[in-house]
């Protein structure tokens, strides 16, 4: 019988997809991974992969509208004691049905349930490591004044992680989401996190080796980190298909048939947060309306009242607005010239896949840091900062024609997805998996004799 390991993503599309794709990896290098969630995205995911998905309750009411703050307080309250139980249940009674757990440090409080359960536990950050070098740079942001024990910028001076990297400013925090009561109170959460993942001897991040460096051929900045291990991107090296969250509407790729090829300009702002208010849905309907280009639009049902009366009717025929759609089939497409984005990991990922050009228009959380790679590091997107007629199209056009964006492009891709990224990613996900299953064993084979 295969190990098993225990994954805890933080119940979020763009940390169950990643998540997933690990564990379908894992299941390939001899493992028998088990994908917890709670039950309601685990009612997404279930029957859409090769991997073994298990719910537990989040104990919140079905009328509680599952946003940060409810999931927040569903980790802390109320599932620790399922998970518990359901360790305890896969150990059995000699303690050796788990070699290790794996959790997502947005997830820190399943820790606590691991060492408690006597199994050894994994870190897993789902984006870009400069993102986990940001996080953990709070106490020094905190000693130089740049930040409030709340978490509060008190100038807009720039943080800089490192000599080659780009500084961010004290405004693109990951935590500086909705009024000043929430931005507190997600500092707290992620100081929290940070004090609660200091002492792991492992974490794995969904990034490839040498982020920092795509064209240069510098230090590997994990060096300085030997706990830290890049296993990312493995979209390419797994069964796994990308499950459907929010229903797809598969007609737009009919609909993307019938255009010229990279005409199309796809949008879409994600899911983790409140994507643009209305005024700005508004704005940029009115913008891509007076564009040229054919476009397809992601947008919520919510989100739709910011548009124009009869707008969907009246550009049927050149824009397309779904509430979803088929993401990585779209960004695949011959037609679609360029992406107008929020800069997430799982897209920004996809996009380097299918070489197309990026807008960038980060909204929160670590989406500012990728965009300060895509526009600056990399130098494969342009940010945008309204969307005013005169900006969106001027923006478009610019992406869509420049020839070294696209031959940037090619180069990110062979860099991110060639083979010789791809043999060091799988080569340390083997080493890691092969020292932690030989630990493992080891311990429970002292402790039988």
């Amino acid at each position: 019988m295969n190990p098993k390991v225990i994954m805890v993503p933080y119940p979020a599309q763009g940390h169950v997809t990643p998540m997933l794709n690990l564990a379908s990896a894992l299941s390939r290098l001899g493992l028998e991974p088990v994908v917890v969630t709670p039950e309601f995205i685990h009612q997404t995911v279930v029957n859409k992969t090769d991997v073994s998905c298990i719910s537990i309750p989040d104990g919140l009411d079905e009328d509680t509208p599952r946003d940060f703050f409810a999931i927040e307080f569903a980790m802390e309250n109320n599932m620790p004691m399922h998970l518990d139980r359901l360790v305890r249940e896969l150990k059995g009674e000699d303690g050796g049905g788990v070699a290790f757990m794996i959790v997502d440090l947005l997830a820190s409080w399943a820790l606590k349930v691991g060492d408690d359960c006597g199994v050894p536990v994994v870190g897993y950050w789902p984006v870009m490591f400069v993102a986990y070098q940001l996080i953990t740079a709070i106490p020094e942001m905190l000693s130089l004044g740049l930040i409030s024990e709340t978490g509060i910028p008190q100038n807009q001076g720039p943080v800089y992680l490192g000599h080659d990297q780009p500084p961010l400013s004290t405004q693109d925090l990951p935590w500086l989401i909705g009024n000043l009561a929430a931005r507190k109170s997600r500092f707290r959460f992620w100081t929290r996190m940070l004090v609660r993942t200091r002492t792991l001897s492992q974490i794995l991040v969904n990034t490839f080796p040498e982020e920092h460096h795509i064209e240069l051929n510098l230090p590997n900045q994990y060096q300085k980190h030997p706990n830290i291990t890049p296993v990312g991107p493995l979209t390419q090296h797994t069964k796994y298909v990308n499950p459907k969250f929010s229903k797809a509407d598969t007609s737009c790729l009919d609909w993307l048939d019938q255009q010229s090829e990279r005409s199309v300009v796809y949008i879409s702002f994600g899911t983790w947060v409140s994507p643009i208010c209305k005024a700005k849905v508004r704005n940029l309907a009115i913008s891509l309306e007076s564009s040229k280009h054919p476009f397809i639009w992601v947008l919520g049902s919510k989100w739709c009242d910011g548009l124009p009366k009869g707008y969907v009717e009246r550009l049927s025929g050149r824009g397309l607005v779904v509430s979803w759609a088929p993401q990585s089939e779209v960004l695949r497409h011959k037609s679609v010239g360029c992406y107008l984005t929020h800069c997430g990991w799982n897209s920004t990922i996809e996009a380097i896949q299918s070489k197309v050009k990026l807008l960038c228009y980060p909204i929160a959380g670590d989406q500012f840091v990728n965009c300060e790679y895509i526009v600056k590091i990399w130098r494969i997107g342009i940010r945008i900062d309204d969307f005013d007629e005169e900006n969106i199209h001027r923006s478009i056009e610019r992406v869509m024609d420049d020839i070294e964006i696209g031959q940037r492009l090619v180069k990110v891709n062979e860099r991110v997805f060639g083979m010789e990224t791809s043999l060091r990613v799988i080569g340390n996900l083997k080493k890691f998996v092969d020292d932690y299953t030989r630990v493992t064993y080891n311990q429970t084979f002292k402790t039988e004799h």
